[in-house]
């Protein structure tokens, strides 16, 4: 599950205290984490990119997440859409808001985040002792992992999140997080954003001993080019 949540950003919705009935997700976490709170049956519309659970793929597609598809949103009437805070959704957000359609924005860009999430998507939608429940074995969890952690000299990796052009994940992401847990160090570890655009020249001058590159999603679509063998930055010789 992917964390951070930060909700609080949107018209938020006017239920008279009553859970929210219909909701439309427009990023693949925010899905996941309803689905696991037990509101799975709530999602009335979800993005291309939506497919896990697999119960999520039943779940009708309004397109893309961040370049929205008004027309189709407001075709599943949504109490509230849930959006990633993104520059390129703004004016389709800003649409809905003239709609009269209430929104919010979450990020999930950190581990520890999907508490937070939990906790919220559980009181929004009436599942708050589910969501209790996973946000207490998510911490616990987490704890234990961190408590693992072991010292001494760690492998240098890379992540890719794109290959042309290279886009790499960087600080304040949870995969950043899950690569000091499993006890390697981070080629783009510095501050956030969690993703950007990357050189292949600085690529190599952080010395990465493995890249990972993108594989296609599950829902069926082929791997990037970034998967096949001849994607190689170039050896830094200056470093």
């Amino acid at each position: 599950i992917l964390g951070a949540a930060a909700l609080g950003c949107g018209r938020t919705p006017q239920t008279g205290g009553q859970p929210v009935r219909r909701i439309v997700s427009l990023a693949p976490s925010i899905t996941e984490l309803l689905f696991a709170v037990g509101a799975g049956d709530r999602v009335v519309g979800r993005t291309t990119w939506c497919d896990f659970p697999a119960a999520a793929l039943k779940v009708p597609s309004v397109g893309d997440g961040l370049h929205p598809n008004v027309e189709a949103i407001v075709a599943r009437r949504p109490d509230l859409v849930l959006l990633y805070p993104s520059p390129s959704n703004a004016t389709a957000t800003a649409r809905l808001h003239a709609l009269g359609i209430a929104t919010d924005t979450i990020r999930m860009d950190r581990l520890a985040d999907v508490i937070t999430g939990a906790r919220r998507f559980g009181r929004l939608t009436g599942t708050a002792r589910m969501a209790d429940s996973l946000a207490a074995a998510f911490a616990a969890a987490l704890d234990s992992a961190h408590a693992a952690q072991r010292s001494g000299p760690r492998r240098r990796v890379l992540l890719l999140a794109w290959d042309e052009p290279p886009v790499v994940i960087g600080g304040g992401s949870f995969q950043d997080e899950l690569v000091s847990l499993a006890g390697a160090g981070h080629g783009f570890a510095g501050p956030p954003p969690p993703a950007g655009q990357a050189g292949l020249a600085t690529i190599a001058a952080r010395a990465p001993r493995l890249a990972r590159p993108p594989g296609g999603p599950s829902t069926g679509r082929g791997p990037t080019p970034a998967a096949a063998t001849h994607w190689r930055p170039p050896r830094c010789t200056s470093c």
